[in-house]
């Protein structure tokens, strides 16, 4: 396989995974769907991370993540893996 598809394909996985982390989120249902809406969210995280306040966002942040990839991962009382749950 030449470079560039190897580069391609990995670019491909980087965006679907990216995309089901929105999709992971609730965003896409909490919003309709509204892809401006969920642009301008984007940006404003962007722009929180620009600001004196990064370290702050970006440590809550992470830590709501963590918690959410935990849940996903935790077996219920019979050792299967709980489905996601609806936090809105």
């Amino acid at each position: 396989m030449r470079a560039w598809q190897v580069e391609r394909r990995t670019r491909t996985r980087l965006l679907i995974e990216l995309g089901g982390l929105v999709v992971k989120s609730g965003v896409v249902d909490l919003t309709d769907d509204d892809r401006a809406t969920i642009l301008g969210a984007l940006i404003w995280i962007a722009d929180k991370l620009k600001s004196d306040q990064a370290e702050q966002a970006r440590a809550l942040w992470a830590e709501k993540g963590k918690e959410a990839f935990e849940m996903d991962r935790s077996p219920d009382v019979h050792g299967r893996t709980q489905p996601p749950q609806n936090r809105a």
